[in-house]
């Protein structure tokens, strides 16, 4: 098979695995090396300088071992199939390097044969791009559950970033989707390489040039919409996961139909949720930098976070008692409970009104949003001038702001390779 068709087959595999995050790494390039690392995005995003960073996402094979009924390259499913030689795909990143076409590689990968002949492939390939070309680019590997761990060490190594997918979000589910897979066989390498990251810094303490095991750290991802899991049962993993295994990021995927098995939904009338991830990605912000815990977002009584707001307008509306906060008093965790005040916002008040009192117009110049903040917010003592709400039109008016972007079409993945029509 020629190498073109492999790059088609297995970069459109990989599109299911979610890449776009930033980096996590800084890496200046050094002399008798090629490529750097920067810590300011990967794989499609805009960056916080407005650059856009790309990596070339692929898998290693489709073909698979494993007969997972959620996953495209599933042992019997029906699709051409493929794989890379370690030469051939480090020659391809290589190419596409020079070219500018990329600055990094995400490398996934089915299980051929078994999870250690599969982890050694990758591991040639990235010992190749480190050693013998002397790449310094950016690497996010996924390691195979079920690998030797002496394996596992040697690819976290040689890649920046290490991603376990825990695939889905119950034991209950993995077992009925995805029978050759146990939820602590997904756990032990996440635990490896969380331990593996910590002996790492501490050695980079006495020596170094020690080196370094996965120095961006790792991620994971779930698949949302398959199962019957509520969103409060996904926080809830997710909060435990951030808790237990240090990650960095962990990433919703909305299921797409690829199977006719009676146990996923049909993919006659089933529309993938991408509302419902959009929403998941915004409580795992409000985790991972507002100083939220899942148990305060969802409940018994609302097990599932409302498609019509985002998730910190919500725990707003049920926690009025909790406002107006005053802007020139409220401590940081204060300021970051109120909707339309995010992170660099409650840093920059905490810095002005150290100066002078703060006012309405003098936060809508920090870049506070007050359309939402107004309603949460007292200046001195005061609130915005003229505004008279009462809970009800609260409620209509922070829908309205959601409105536009609820009858927007939502976006689609697309593959490398669509035909232009």
């Amino acid at each position: 098979m020629e190498l073109l068709d492999k790059l088609n087959i297995l970069a459109d595999a990989a599109k299911y695995d979610a890449a776009c995050t930033s980096s996590g790494l800084d890496r200046a390039g050094r002399s008798g090396t090629i490529g750097s690392t920067s810590m300011t995005g990967c794989c499609h995003t805009f960056s916080a300088d407005g650059r856009c960073v790309s990596l070339l996402k692929v898998l290693m094979t489709n073909i698979c071992i494993y007969d997972c009924l959620y996953c495209i390259n599933r042992r019997t499913n029906d699709v051409r199939r493929a794989a890379f030689s370690p030469r051939e795909l480090c020659d391809l990143t290589m190419g596409f390097y020079r070219r500018n076409y990329i600055e990094g590689l995400f490398l996934s990968s089915a299980v051929v044969r078994n999870p250690d002949y599969t982890t050694e492939l990758m591991i040639q390939t990235l010992h190749l791009l480190r050693t013998e070309h002397r790449f310094g680019g950016y690497i996010h590997a996924k390691a195979i559950p079920g690998a030797d761990p002496l394996l596992t060490h040697q690819l976290g190594l040689l890649a920046d970033r290490l991603s376990v997918n825990i695939e889905l979000p119950s034991a209950k589910s993995l077992a009925l989707l995805a029978p050759d897979k146990k939820k602590e066989a997904l756990l032990a390498p996440m635990k490896q390489i969380r331990d593996g990251i910590s002996l790492s810094k501490q050695e980079l303490k006495l020596y170094r040039h020690t080196p370094r095991f996965a120095p961006a750290g790792q991620s994971t991802q779930m698949i949302i919409g398959a199962t019957p899991e509520s969103d409060r049962h996904i926080l809830a993993l997710t909060q435990g996961l951030y808790d237990r295994y240090c990650l960095k990021r962990v990433f919703f995927s909305a299921y797409m139909p690829v199977s006719t098995s009676p146990l996923l939904p049909s993919s006659q009338d089933f529309k993938p949720p991408l509302l419902r991830e959009h929403r998941l990605y915004q409580a795992d912000w409000l985790l991972r930098f507002y100083h939220f815990r899942a148990e305060e977002l969802l409940d018994e009584s609302q097990p599932n976070l409302d498609p019509r707001m985002d998730p910190k307008c919500c725990w707003a509306l049920r926690h009025l008692q909790f406002f107006p906060v005053e802007v020139n008093r409220a401590d940081y965790e204060a300021l970051l409970r109120v909707p339309g005040i995010g992170v660099t916002s409650a840093r920059r008040i905490l810095t002005a009104r150290r100066v002078g009192p703060l006012t309405f117009e003098g936060l809508k110049r920090l870049g506070v949003v007050l359309k939402r903040a107004q309603y949460f917010l007292t200046c001195s003592g005061r609130c915005l001038e003229g505004l008279r709400v009462s809970e009800d039109g609260l409620l209509r008016h922070l829908l309205a702001l959601e409105s536009p972007a609820q009858t927007s079409p939502m976006g689609e993945q697309l593959s490398l390779f669509d035909q232009a029509v």
